[in-house]
């Protein structure tokens, strides 16, 4: 069974060695995406429930793009810069998840100057 790489133009694309996601068979990775705008590469917002809402925003995008949505997700990581801003970020992501909530992780670490949260996923596809 092969890989098949994602890519769209509706989601960020780094200059990194990545792929915005990878299929195989039914299991769809979407790899970390950061608060940028696809179209200029700026951080979009100054909070981290902006912040959150267009990494989601992205997420989203490379599932759509892999003909998957939210509802397909089964595992969302979030990685926060802060602690103290759990509770912004859950209020954001409710609200842009939607129930039932996938499983998540959350984890603190440095990101980008200006970044103050990524979200990957692993979502599990039909067909």
């Amino acid at each position: 069974m092969s890989r098949t790489v994602i890519t769209t133009s509706n989601a960020p694309a780094l200059q990194a060695p990545l792929s915005q996601g990878v299929r195989k068979g039914p299991v769809l990775g979407v790899s970390g995406q950061l608060p940028l705008d696809p179209g200029t590469g700026a951080v979009v917002g100054t909070t981290v429930a902006e912040q959150t809402a267009q990494a989601l925003r992205n997420v989203t995008a490379v599932l759509k793009a892999a003909g998957a949505s939210m509802e397909d997700v089964i595992v969302l990581r979030v990685y926060l810069t802060d602690p103290a801003d759990l509770a912004a970020m859950n209020e954001a992501y409710a609200e842009a998840v939607g129930e039932p909530f996938p499983a998540r992780t959350t984890v603190y670490m440095r990101l980008p100057a200006g970044v103050l949260v990524e979200i990957d996923a692993l979502a599990v596809v039909a067909g």
